[in-house]
């Protein structure tokens, strides 16, 4: 049993274990939702090489679809995750069918243009419950465990976790993510050894969108809830973001990024208050409301002092160390 394998059953066996050891199984089940969001980006980003602007949508329309067939339709649970993450994987193929032709700016502000067609849409149809979002979602169950219950839903948010990375390790190690590591490094010469190249970027959006849509789908779960904030070009900032500063390019970077902009974006407040106590400084009191200024400015240094990411620059220094 190599190290990597201990490590990820370590993570699991910390990961069941948090509730019982305090963690705030709410907070712990956001952290796992957006970084299941930034592992599925990061396969197309870091594995393909193409820059999505756009991936909110997928995010956005699980949560919408998901919640729409619980709470409209009545159907089970199992059923409405399902139909949220096909509908994203759906929504990938169309996406993908327009845009990956271009490369480069010109890719990514197709899937922005059709990212934001698309929340424009959100904001005015009947379903979506326009600024307020859709409400109440039930919860529901599944195989007999009451979802209502935060420590049941959980173990079940833990459960898509695993799965989803497990299955996101499995396709950037087999033969077919080999190709997408050619292609991002060289696809004039992935092109010239007759790999057809377009049909392997297409297929590694809709499983990136898939993904996307299968982490915005249990996010609504969590939440009860699914809003226009989900859908916003903002959270494909914010996405890339957390990407950016884990490390682009590898497994567990993403992961990382996810932890540090959630924990940043609900303890910054607790920090500052923590910090006007001891100084004595009034303006520590606001930093919760300057919270996009403290992960631009980590942003920054991540930029200048990390330029493969906090997980890639370690990565690097590990192989000349060794």
């Amino acid at each position: 049993m190599n190290r990597q394998l201990i490590g990820y059953l370590a993570a699991i066996v910390l990961l069941a274990a948090l509730p019982v050891l305090g963690g705030y199984p709410i907070f712990i089940m956001k952290v796992m939702c957006y970084a299941l969001f930034a592992c599925a980006f990061n396969l197309l980003l870091g594995y393909t090489g193409l820059l999505s602007f756009g991936h909110a949508a997928f995010l956005g329309l699980a949560a919408y679809a998901c919640g729409q067939s619980l709470t409209a339709w009545g159907w089970p649970t199992l059923g409405g995750l399902l139909f949220g993450t096909a509908a994203a994987g759906a929504l990938g193929l169309i996406f993908g069918l327009l845009s990956i032709r271009r490369s480069g700016i010109y890719f990514a502000m197709i899937t922005l243009a059709l990212a934001q067609m698309l929340f424009f849409y959100f904001l005015q149809a009947p379903f979506t419950g326009g600024e307020d979002g859709l409400q109440g979602i039930p919860r529901g169950s599944i195989l007999g465990l009451d979802l209502g219950q935060d420590i049941n839903l959980y173990y079940v948010v833990l459960v898509i976790f695993v799965l989803g990375y497990a299955l996101i390790w499995r396709t950037v190690h087999s033969p077919f993510g080999q190709v997408l590591k050619a292609i991002r490094e060289n696809e004039p010469r992935m092109i010239s050894l007759g790999y057809d190249v377009d049909r392997f970027k297409l297929l590694a959006f809709v499983l990136s969108a898939t993904l996307a849509g299968l982490a915005g789908a249990t996010k609504s779960l969590v939440f009860v809830s699914a809003t226009l904030s989900d859908a916003t070009w903002q959270m494909s900032g914010m996405v890339i973001l957390m990407t950016l500063i884990g490390g682009m390019g590898t497994l567990t970077g993403p992961v990382l990024g996810a932890i540090i902009v959630v924990a940043l974006e609900n303890k910054v407040g607790e920090f500052g208050r923590f910090l006007m106590h001891q100084t004595g400084i009034e303006w520590f009191r606001v930093l919760g409301e300057s919270v996009t200024i403290v992960i631009g400015l980590i942003f920054i240094v991540c930029v200048l002092a990390f330029r493969r990411g906090i997980v890639g620059e370690w990565l690097a220094k590990r192989q000349k160390t060794g």
